[in-house]
């Protein structure tokens, strides 16, 4: 990672959960930064009753350029909210890595996490 964040800049997240229609509270997730082949882990967190983390991932004003992966553990979390299916007991999604690039360390980027027992999608959000 390099280049100087502003005050302004961050990262941050929130889970929502698209199958119950509303926040994922108590997903584990990580994000580490990512050079060739080196991932070097950044913060741990949990999404709280409102599906964000209770503090930014990166603080404003400490962002900067490089490649990132956020890791959202939502096999426990369907475990415990869906209700099971006799003929797929072992979850589909368990683990979901999302990989990106901040290019512009002035800017704030929000990745939210849209997420089902059987899909998910992500953009970048403000």
């Amino acid at each position: 990672m390099s280049g100087p964040g502003n005050s302004n800049a961050g990262l941050s997240t929130h889970v929502l959960d698209t199958a119950r229609g509303r926040p994922a509270a108590g997903v584990p997730l990580e994000l580490h930064a990512v050079q060739g082949d080196t991932r070097t882990l950044v913060t741990r967190a949990v999404t709280n009753s409102d599906g964000r983390t209770d503090a930014p991932l990166i603080a404003r004003g400490e962002l900067r350029r490089g490649t990132f992966e956020l890791v959202f553990h939502v096999a426990e979390y369907f475990a415990a909210h869906s209700p099971s299916d006799p003929a797929q007991p072992d979850p589909f999604l368990d683990v979901i890595t999302l990989r990106f690039t901040v290019a512009d360390a002035g800017a704030h980027y929000h990745v939210p996490l849209l997420v089902s027992p059987w899909s998910y999608s992500t953009y970048r959000g403000s």
